[in-house]
């Protein structure tokens, strides 16, 4: 876990407040290019990394919440990820090709596959982490912890009602 000192904090973020009138498109439209530009310069460092293995975002996305849970199943994986039984074949196929990831057998349910780490994905994965850890770490603290709660708060409502549980189950 990265706790960043007071040097390691650049100047609190100054943006004119969102209009009272927020729900008009101006303002959503500033929203949605604000979360495009952060994202990509959020990923711009793993992406790196994934591409000097010949792995994709795809790959990272799988390898990060099989990291954050070791023994998911499969159909589990899929319904994180929110993609297609064959969609997720070929990024296991991959992974596990390249022994990033394991499959063990269900203990209960035999045709369960149920996904962890190998040594080396969980180490390609921590690098990955890495890059985007600074770049939150560097984001929330100069935004603070009201504004870090706002943030979470609009990314929760981006979630469908439905998938919540889902979401906040990954909280432990």
């Amino acid at each position: 876990m990265t706790v960043l000192n007071s040097a390691a904090i650049a100047a609190p973020i100054k943006l004119a407040p969102a209009s009272p009138l927020f729900l008009r498109e101006d303002e959503i439209r500033r929203g949605i290019e604000l979360l495009y530009f952060g994202y990509t310069a959020m990923i711009r460092g793993a992406d790196a990394i994934l591409d000097t293995q010949g792995l994709g975002r795809a790959h990272h996305r799988a390898l990060y919440f099989i990291a954050r849970r070791p023994g998911l199943s499969v159909g589990e994986l899929i319904g994180l990820l929110g993609i297609t039984k064959q969609s997720l074949g070929r990024v296991l196929t991959d992974l596990t090709g390249r022994e990033l990831v394991e499959q063990a057998v269900g203990t209960s349910d035999r045709r369960q596959r149920l996904l962890s780490l190998t040594p080396a994905g969980a180490a390609l994965e921590a690098r990955l982490f890495a890059e985007l850890e600074r770049s939150m770490a560097r984001a929330y603290g100069e935004a603070g912890q009201h504004a870090v709660t706002g943030f979470w708060a609009v990314l929760m409502g981006l979630v469908p009602p439905d998938a919540r549980p889902q979401v906040e189950a990954l909280q432990g």
